[in-house]
């Protein structure tokens, strides 16, 4: 901002959550504050040394904005609009736009991103389709599998004493059996068992998915590893956090392997404040800072099934069943984390939002 003798303006605008620029009268940023900087992937010295133009697009529907700002003064709002370079990527973000008082030509533009708040949303809806699954996954299992061992053990006495023109029919019955169980074992990963939940060290179970993707789903393919070491520990359950993390894993090599050009898989971990979920039934709030991030150079999400990727019986393979992705929403939402999908050609990211450790837990 312009210094006007008092550091009080500046101070106030780091404070905020939300990312502020000033544009002069030609379009060069005269301040960015900290929230700028993690929006943009920019630091704020580069930032301030740039114009609007080495940010966004020449055609970017911003520059509209800053136009009209410019033309009739005070506030002008734009929303849903994509900010995205190979540093950052941002879609769905409302952008204000403001004139400058005593300052003739200069524009003050905030960014509003929405996409935890979309998160949050989409996790609830995981979690009712992950709720309305263990249900039917228990009602399968006493209503189904029980008739299903009668149906297969007539069947096999029937094989051996029919005719051998009918012995394939018998066969038939016995084979339609063992997958309508299949499927039903497939679902009993849903069922609400009690899990044993500790202290992890997520880069060690990290490395032990990326160690099995590697010699199985993922052979041949690059798997790099960014980790932050200093992060601290989730609390969770191992074998599920491998289960969906593996899951995650095969998904993106199986995307890569659809577009026939060689790619990587990316797993990364960060730490982010300022995500908070409420605890269903108290006043209490979960802080999850720990992210955990899977990214692949695939093909990309379509946007129709994007909203609906986590929901049970959504697949877009053909030999899919839809529930491994379902798996994943509910594991998040039992150990009380949150999902979010940014999906472009050639860049998907599924990053799992999760709480930690509370200091003096054991470390494992």
């Amino acid at each position: 901002m312009p210094q006007d003798g008092s550091p009080s303006a500046g101070l106030l605008l780091d404070s905020l959550p939300v990312p502020v620029l000033e544009l002069g009268p030609t379009n060069r940023l005269r301040f960015a504050n900290a929230a700028a900087e993690e929006f943009f992937a920019t630091s704020r010295h580069q930032l301030c040394q740039s114009a609007l133009e080495e940010l966004v697009p020449e055609d970017h529907p911003v520059f509209l904005l800053v136009q009209h700002v410019r033309k009739e003064g005070g506030t002008i709002t734009e929303h849903e609009l994509v900010f995205s370079s190979p540093r950052f990527h941002h879609e769905g973000v409302t952008v204000q736009g403001a004139d400058v008082l005593d300052y003739p030509g200069s524009i003050l533009l905030t960014f509003h991103d929405s996409s935890a708040a979309r998160a949050l949303d989409r996790q609830l809806a995981f979690r009712s389709a992950a709720r309305s699954v263990s249900g039917m996954a228990e009602m399968l299992a006493h209503e189904v599998r029980n008739p299903l061992s009668g149906i297969k053990g007539a069947a096999q006495i029937l094989e051996h004493s029919v005719g051998e023109s009918d012995k394939e029919l018998a066969t038939l019955i016995c084979d339609e059996v063992d997958r309508i169980d299949a499927l039903v074992e497939r679902m009993g990963v849903f069922n609400e068992a009690p899990a044993d939940y500790r202290s992890l060290n997520i880069h060690r179970v990290l490395e032990h998915v990326r160690l099995l993707a590697s010699k199985g789903c993922a052979a041949g393919l690059r798997i790099v590893e960014r980790y932050d070491p200093s992060l601290p520990h989730v609390w969770g359950n191992r074998d599920q956090l491998v289960q969906m993390l593996l899951n995650l894993v095969k998904n993106a090599a199986e995307a890569i392997r659809e577009t026939e050009k060689p790619g990587e898989i990316t797993l990364s971990t960060s730490y982010r404040p300022g995500i908070r979920l409420a605890v269903p039934g108290t006043s209490q709030w979960r802080h999850l800072p720990l992210v955990v991030t899977v990214r692949d150079t695939g093909p990309g999400i379509s946007e129709t099934i994007r909203p609906h990727l986590f929901e049970p019986f959504i697949s877009t393979k053909m030999s899919g069943s839809g529930l491994g992705l379902a798996l994943v929403g509910k594991i998040m939402d039992d150990h009380g984390g949150v999902v979010e999908v940014e999906s472009r050609p050639g860049r998907t990211e599924i990053s799992l939002y999760l709480p930690v450790v509370p200091d003096g837990n054991e470390s494992i």
